[in-house]
């Protein structure tokens, strides 16, 4: 299999840590690509020109993480990242739904706050600056239900927290005092997951 992906991409962030997860880097193969200057070959892969793209040994091609991450996890029932069944699969997925939204809304804020001041959307980057906020918070209250073993929900907040601290980290902590956290029980979590080897390896440059 080949996997094309940024190296600063989130969303290829956490497919790349499901790979590590699941020990399948060895039937991996990873391809960098610049999204925005290898337009025209990712197009000839995927319709819709976006990284992260695996394409498979019969030449199919899978897209976007979510469908790139359940497809790995089922190549095998070791170490499965999202429960087969029950509650426990709907609650790994709506974690993942939440994480998948805050780098959704973190991207966006990203990409406009590039464009000249002339042409930004302030109503935009508010929208989404709220939405980081309101997902932060959200995930403060509920964070309890990642206790326990490692799964794709935790791998996909340790992906979208890690985008926010390296592209907007200031919307991690209090405007009025940069050392205090707005989510603190939820950073400390993330402290302490970012130091798991995988995450090390798969770290943004």
């Amino acid at each position: 299999m080949k996997l094309y992906y940024s190296n600063t991409s989130p969303y290829s962030r956490k497919v790349r840590l499901v790979i590590n997860m699941k020990g399948l880097d060895k039937q991996v193969e990873n391809i960098l690509m610049n999204p925005f200057e290898d337009k025209t070959k990712l197009k000839a892969i995927n319709p819709l020109g976006k990284i992260p793209s695996l394409v498979l040994d019969d030449n199919e091609v899978l897209f976007d993480s979510p469908v790139i991450c359940h497809y790995l996890d089922s190549l095998s029932e070791e170490k499965p990242l999202i429960p087969g069944k029950g509650w426990e699969k709907w609650l790994v997925l709506r974690w993942e739904a939440l994480a998948d939204g805050l780098t959704d809304a973190a991207y966006n804020l990203v990409v406009e706050r590039r464009r000249s001041a002339s042409e930004q959307s302030t109503s935009a980057m508010s929208q989404w600056t709220d939405e980081i906020q309101q997902v932060l918070r959200e995930m403060e209250i509920r964070l309890t239900e990642l206790d326990g073993e490692i799964t794709l929900a935790h791998i996909a907040v340790g992906t979208a927290i890690g985008y926010l601290d390296f592209r907007l980290s200031e919307l991690l902590y209090d405007s009025s005092c940069p050392q205090i956290a707005v989510s603190p029980n939820l950073m400390s979590w993330y402290e302490s997951f970012q130091t798991h080897p995988f995450m090390l390896a798969t770290r943004p440059v």
